[in-house]
């Protein structure tokens, strides 16, 4: 270590400099790198283009892509099964292939996944970017899958309905996104599968028309109250009146009821609040 300065000057180029580094940078932190674009505990699937490297064996450098049957094929080796194993079962395997057969000696084989067909979620509706969306980590949350898509878009509920399959039987669940965020309600965050797909609705809307001062619908916000949403609007204009407040509502037979309103009563998704003109 005392020479390390007398090197360093020695050299005079940070390139030379980084090049002695990477090689001696330990193998594990390059496999770390590497492994980048999925987790150590992704498993590989049909369809995942991984790119093979041996340390100081450049020719057994390759670009595979898992097959419909789960294996590659990999020089000197053949056909070797990697579907279903995590990346670290899949580098030992190759690894202890390469050594059994006596083709090198001590091989380190480092596994970088490039593009993650295998294990993908589709996420529908209301989102920033709705898509299809690798699982890239065995541990792949609901809310981790919703930030990539851009979160809950503008018009989106808050309500995430989720369709898939488990045990191998149909599943389907409903999630209140702010409530997995309430104390001691992390637990509803759940992971999820290949194939899954999330469908954010469109978020429940009411209606205000007549002597208003912005007419038209608008986001129904969770116990919102008839006063908060015609605050929301502006309030009503100089020939409306609060007398004989109507709020038009659809009833489990779809027929529209007229009922009268106070200003403290709550609004259900597609009310219809209208303002009638003051007769004096």
């Amino acid at each position: 270590m005392n020479h390390l300065p007398r090197l360093l000057k020695s050299i005079g180029s940070t390139a030379v400099l980084a090049s002695l580094l990477i090689a001696v940078w330990p193998l594990s932190s390059q496999a770390q790198v590497a492994s980048g674009t999925a987790s150590a505990q992704y498993r590989l699937a049909t369809g995942d283009v991984m790119r093979i490297t041996v340390f100081q064996n450049a020719d057994l450098t390759l670009e595979a892509r898992v097959s419909e049957t789960g294996v590659i094929s990999y020089p000197l080796l053949g056909t070797v099964a990697l579907g279903g194993l995590t990346l670290p079962q899949a580098e030992k395997r190759i690894a202890d292939g390469l050594r059994d057969g006596n083709f090198v000696k001590q091989p380190q084989v480092s596994i970088l996944v490039t593009q993650v067909r295998g294990h993908q979620v589709s996420v529908l509706g209301h989102v920033g970017r709705p898509g299809r969306f690798p699982l890239e980590q065995a541990d792949t949350k609901l809310t981790d899958i919703i930030a990539t898509a851009g979160g809950i878009g503008a018009t989106g509920s808050d309500t995430i309905v989720l369709v898939g399959r488990r045990n191998g039987q149909p599943y389907r669940a409903e999630f209140d996104l702010p409530a997995i965020f309430a104390a001691g309600r992390r637990g509803e965050d759940v992971i999820l599968q290949n194939g899954d797909v999330i469908w954010i609705e469109r978020a429940p809307v009411i209606y205000l028309y007549g002597e208003v001062q912005r007419p038209g619908s608008m986001r129904l916000e969770r116990g919102m109250s008839v006063m908060q949403a015609l605050a929301s609007v502006g309030g009503i204009t100089q020939r409306g009146t609060m007398r004989g407040l109507r709020v038009h509502r659809r009833d489990a037979d779809g027929k529209v009821q007229v009922m009268e309103a106070q200003l403290n009563d709550p609004l259900r998704p597609d009310d219809v609040v209208y303002i009638r003109e003051s007769v004096f």
